[in-house]
């Protein structure tokens, strides 16, 4: 058995909503198919989920909403008419918007999250009939009712383990299963979502679950590349890497999904082929649990800009018990995660995301250090941008770094930071905002041409 999810691009019209119907069918192991609101149709246009929102907005400020409800049902009325299906399941879907509005109770957030899981779960109903118009028999399944229970934290829901027992019943049925993705139901019969990558975590569940022999995640690109082909047109496609891989690139800009939101597949060790909805003759890429590599072999580079670092400066401070831990106190403290924290005998480094670090908080921060740390020197730099180098087939290769550094030093960028993961598959560069993309072109060419 396969599951297969499909993007919002994926299912944003008729015509594409038609593609995914066809590849369901060309394989006879994809029996639960996940599907996510519409997408956009072009670059301009607006997501279905995003027109929920305003819908949901105007309700809640007490507005005159019916042409925010009327923009989404027009969305679907396009699809319907499109794919010639019974004009009653537009009908269904404008009472079922106005019922979620009547009935919305004092909770902001839990009215919120009822209002945009709709998408999924009101286009999970609309596919569902154009499968059974095309003759292939398949049913719409409620996550709340299959079993799908999430915690009360609206917006950002876990999944309760006891929903993996009941869940596994989808495996039974005769027919194709067609599933919202983003939401379930809390124990008091509440719909909530997960966060961003919603129905990534959905499908990932759902694989789990039913244990599926892979997880196919349909989405706008023919697989991942080593390197960002708006950096690199030439960068090569990735056709398997390991969950080690993804996860170190995907932490420095790798966008093909959210790779939090695959947890629950891959804990089950359930391997994740990342495919094209427009072209599913292509192999995609496949992520395991292992594989086989080269010596010395970087399987890719990504990098991302809008980081800054905390440096830390005091004499003999490798002599001081209980430094480090202090300083990563503060910072949780004032509710700030760290990305990295290379070191040295006298100096500590803090990496963080510039986001994390706004002015206010930035002066907070370095008050604190100064106070209750009392080192030297304490200075925060702005606009950097982290590249990450990852392969399995670097652990114990010799000469990688040294191949990394050479090639930034020959393209004249000035290395900031350097760290290599304990894992040893990975090495991470900090360099100004203006050199990344000559950074990794740089390491591109080192480790590509």
């Amino acid at each position: 058995m396969k599951v297969v999810k499909f993007g919002g691009s994926s299912v944003a019209n008729a015509e594409q909503i038609s593609k995914i119907i066809d590849i369901v069918v060309a394989d006879a192991d994809r029996r639960i198919v996940v599907v996510s609101a519409p997408g956009k149709r072009s670059s301009s246009d607006t997501k279905v989920t995003d027109l929920l929102i305003a819908l949901g907005n105007s309700v809640i400020k007490g507005e005159d909403y019916d042409a925010a409800l009327e923009a989404v049902v027009m969305r679907y009325a396009e699809i319907q008419a499109d794919l010639d299906l019974n004009v009653a399941v537009i009908d269904d879907i404008r009472a079922d918007l106005h019922r979620r509005i009547d009935e919305r109770g004092d909770h902001l957030l839990q009215f919120m999250d009822d209002m945009k899981a709709s998408g999924e779960d009101n286009n999970a109903k609309v596919i569902a009939a154009a499968f059974s118009k095309r003759g292939y028999p398949a049913r719409y399944v409620n996550p709340g009712e299959a079993g799908m229970l999430l915690s009360d934290e609206f917006g950002n829901a876990e999944v309760l383990h006891e929903s993996y027992e009941k869940l596994s019943l989808l495996a039974d049925s005769p027919e194709i299963v067609v599933f919202p993705g983003f939401f379930g139901s809390t124990r008091g019969g509440q719909v909530a979502t997960f966060p961003r990558g919603g129905s990534d975590i959905t499908g990932a569940i759902l694989a789990a679950a039913v244990k599926a022999e892979v997880y196919e995640n349909f989405t706008d690109v023919d697989s991942v590349y080593a390197m960002d082909p708006r950096i690199m047109p030439e960068a090569p496609a990735i056709e398997m890497m390991t969950y080690r891989e993804m996860r170190e690139l995907s932490y420095a800009g790798f966008g093909v999904f959210h790779d939090e939101a695959i947890i629950p597949a891959v804990q089950a060790q359930i391997p994740i082929c990342i495919k094209n909805t427009n072209r599913p003759e292509m192999p995609g890429t496949l992520i395991v649990p292992e594989r086989k590599y080269e010596h010395a072999a970087v399987v890719g580079i990504s990098s991302a800009d809008g980081f800054c670092a905390i440096y830390i400066d005091k004499y003999m401070m490798n002599r001081e018990v209980g430094f480090g831990r202090r300083l990563l106190q503060i910072l949780e403290e004032e509710d700030i995660s760290f990305e990295h924290t290379p070191s040295g005998i006298d100096n500590l480094s803090v990496i963080l995301q510039s986001s994390e670090l706004g002015a206010e908080k930035e002066k907070a921060v370095v008050d604190r250090i100064m106070q209750e740390l009392s080192p030297d020197n304490v200075t925060v730099e702005h606009g950097l941008s982290l590249l990450m180098v990852v392969g399995e087939g670097m652990h114990y290769a010799v000469g990688m770094a040294a191949r990394a550094t050479g090639a930034l030093s020959d393209a004249g960028v000035n290395i900031e930071m350097i760290n290599q993961g304990a894992s040893e598959i990975s090495m991470m560069f900090a360099v100004k905002e203006p050199d990344r993309k000559k950074a990794v072109h740089a390491l591109g060419n080192a480790f590509f041409a």
